[in-house]
């Protein structure tokens, strides 16, 4: 069995849609997908790229995914990379692609000079969680997420600001 990491191209845009559904699927959020595969291939491949992905393969057959994009540490003075998913099909689990993956990842953050490799994880998800540490990832339990999004997102941009 041979495992291997690759860039993903324009020509991986189904491919990845399809990545994108299954993990939704796992994670019981099939419900909030609500990309269209035209304009995620516009932003990932597009004239300004805002994410790249890697395409993880057993013996030659896409069996998983991680995109990830830059974010930036004040404190550090330097990129990070964010991880914003990472997936393997189940019947391609327990083989390595995952922390081959990771490995990748963390080689490119290394390479591009960044702080850090950062991502969030379900609560639920124990699996993975005992699998992150078991890499030397830590939790963050003392950070809450935030998010305004849809027309929250949209009130908040129509203000003044100074209200």
């Amino acid at each position: 069995m041979s495992l291997s990491i690759r860039s993903a191209t324009p020509a991986d845009l189904p491919l990845i849609a399809e990545l994108i559904r299954a993990l939704a699927e796992y994670e019981k959020l099939a419900h909030e997908v609500r990309f269209e595969e035209a304009v995620l291939g516009e932003k990932l491949f597009g004239p300004r790229p805002y994410a790249e992905v890697l395409i993880g393969e057993v013996d030659g057959v896409a069996q998983g995914f991680a995109l990830f994009f830059h974010n930036f540490s004040t404190f550090e003075g330097k990129p990070g990379i964010y991880l914003e998913d990472l997936f393997v099909r189940p019947e391609a689990r327990g083989v390595g692609l995952g922390k081959a993956l990771l490995v990748e990842l963390a080689r490119l953050a290394r390479e591009r000079d960044c702080a850090r490799l950062e991502w969030w994880v379900l609560d639920w998800n124990e699996p993975s969680i005992g699998f992150y540490k078991s890499l030397g990832a830590r939790p963050m339990d003392e950070w809450t997420v935030m998010r305004v999004d849809g027309e929250a997102l949209g009130e908040l941009a129509a203000s003044r600001g100074a209200d």
